[in-house]
């Protein structure tokens, strides 16, 4: 076992940085957040105490800023990504070559460790840039770090998702329609984001699961149409319609959706879900760290329960 002193965690006011900054405060560590807008950020820094939590403002392409942020750390966690393209944030410059950068600045700084968290799915020969620029940082960052320990989770669920929370408010508001993209047949293994949390911070204190590759599932495999009819069942709204729509379709709605402030779908997207995201079979994963996946009936209901009729008082009233 290895101990955290100080460490930089880059993405760190994200869904999933969250939960890895406020576990390593607990620690005691020294934590630099890196954002690119730092003022977002500023709920991180009561998980910890005064001055624990340090709040830096820089983009990926600020090297000289990144270096200063890395510099004097004994461990960098890496969260770099988005779900979809908008303006200067693309794929290839956020999720591969920051990824990369990231890699290169810490190996240069003598860090001790490396966390970077990708995705299942990750391969450099997709159609979809997600998957395809995530694959490409693994390959980067096991160049410039080999020591590097690499995360790949399924989707992930919690009370800030984007995923199960998104699909609610489709069947909390009218016309209380969910679109099963290609029928829904799309396999996923949701995982629990304080299981990758928890991960995360026991692959950093590991020797051995350092230049290994963890891919992250909960403890069941469901298709979405599954998941979208537990997620109607749990928010009681049992008139909401689970409409089949063929991929073609789906892919020129996306077209016109994209250009939307927050895109409800992409074209990206919509190739991402012509692929199962499931942990395979020879994986490494969440038990080989010590953690004991989730069940999603323990945590859903716990944030779900707002999109109910009448909403989270009612329901803890009764």
């Amino acid at each position: 076992m290895t101990s955290i002193r100080r460490v930089t965690v880059f993405g760190g006011s994200g869904f999933i940085g969250r939960y890895i900054v406020q576990r390593l405060a607990r620690q005691g560590a020294a934590i630099a957040v890196v954002s690119r807008r730092a003022g977002d950020a500023l709920f991180l820094q009561p998980m910890g105490d005064v001055g624990q939590i340090a709040l830096v403002n820089a983009h990926l392409g600020e090297e000289r800023k990144i270096r200063a942020a890395i510099e004097g750390a004994d461990t960098v966690v890496s969260l770099v990504g988005i779900l979809a393209e908008k303006g200067r944030q693309r794929f290839e410059a956020v999720q591969h070559q920051g990824a990369a950068q990231i890699a290169r600045l810490a190996a240069e700084a003598g860090v001790s460790r490396l966390l970077h968290v990708s995705a299942i799915g990750a391969n450099p020969n997709s159609d979809s840039g997600y998957a395809r620029t995530k694959a490409e940082a693994e390959t980067a960052i096991r160049a410039a770090f080999p020591k590097a320990t690499i995360l790949r989770p399924s989707i992930v669920f919690g009370p800030e998702d984007q995923f199960f929370n998104r699909f609610a408010e489709l069947a909390r508001n009218a016309p209380h329609i969910i679109p099963l993209i290609g029928g829904g047949k799309t396999r996923f293994q949701p995982v629990y984001v304080g299981d990758v949390a928890d991960a995360a911070i026991a692959a950093l204190a590991a020797e051995q699961a350092q230049g290994r590759t963890y891919e992250l599932g909960g403890p069941e495999v469901q298709s979405f149409r599954a998941l979208m009819e537990m997620l109607v069942k749990e928010v009681e709204r049992p008139r909401t319609h689970l409409v089949s729509v063929p991929t073609g379709l789906a892919s020129l709605i996306a077209a016109f959706a994209e250009w939307a402030p927050k895109p409800p779908l992409t074209r990206d997207q919509v190739r991402l879900l012509k692929h199962d995201n499931v942990v395979a079979a020879d994986a490494l994963t969440l038990r080989d760290l010590g953690v004991a996946p989730t069940a999603m009936e323990l945590i859903l209901p716990f944030y779900l329960s707002r999109y109910r009729p009448g909403g989270w008082f009612t329901t803890q009233r009764a």
